[in-house]
């Protein structure tokens, strides 16, 4: 599972990477040597779905995701644990709803046949994004829920930004101190 996690990672930084060198080429196109891409923004766009709707599974999985968990946090831990369950049921229902529309959706633009814009591709290719993306997030909901009802997790774990930011604050702070004490100065 550690491989699926890397490659995951790899291919995140990698849209990340050639989205980044795309875009800044087209300016270096444009501004320096007058010519445009015709491709450039239309790939780039496609990149950025791909980025956005792999990088929202591996959100889940590394619990970088923001929510508002003050009144969870209130209820004490069984609640805040079915809480959590509730919430990774209903994010799962939600992600399946979404799974089989896109798949019906890019069922149909596979039917029609429509191309790209600007690039030699069907619009189908770039748009099952959303049927992977969906489906990983899936995969990743279901994981989180059976680590809540198992035990192993006490609820929808989240990025906590005021915790981070207590902890960076309170770190920042003893580096200072720690300076200070060091230039030879006596403290009581």
């Amino acid at each position: 599972m550690a491989w699926l996690h890397r490659l995951e990672e790899w291919l995140i930084a990698a849209l990340l990477a050639v989205m980044t060198l795309v875009a800044f080429g087209q300016v270096i196109a444009r501004y320096v040597f007058n010519y445009s891409f015709v491709w450039a923004l239309e790939l780039v766009t496609f990149l950025f779905a791909w980025l956005i709707f792999l990088g929202a599974a591996y959100g889940v999985r590394v619990h970088a995701h923001i929510g508002v968990d003050a009144f969870v946090q209130i209820l004490g831990r069984r609640a805040g644990q079915v809480c959590g369950a509730l919430a990774a049921a209903l994010c799962i229902v939600y992600s399946v709803i979404v799974v089989v529309a896109s798949w019906t959706y890019v069922g149909k633009m596979y039917s029609i046949g429509i191309l790209a814009q600007d690039l030699p591709i069907e619009q189908w290719i770039p748009r099952t994004v959303m049927v992977i993306g969906f489906g990983i997030l899936v995969a990743r909901f279901s994981q989180l829920l059976y680590k809540i009802l198992t035990g192993q997790e006490q609820g929808m774990l989240l990025a906590n930004e005021a915790a981070n930011a207590l902890k960076l604050a309170a770190t920042e702070s003893d580096e200072q101190y720690k300076g200070k004490k060091g230039d030879g100065e006596v403290r009581s």
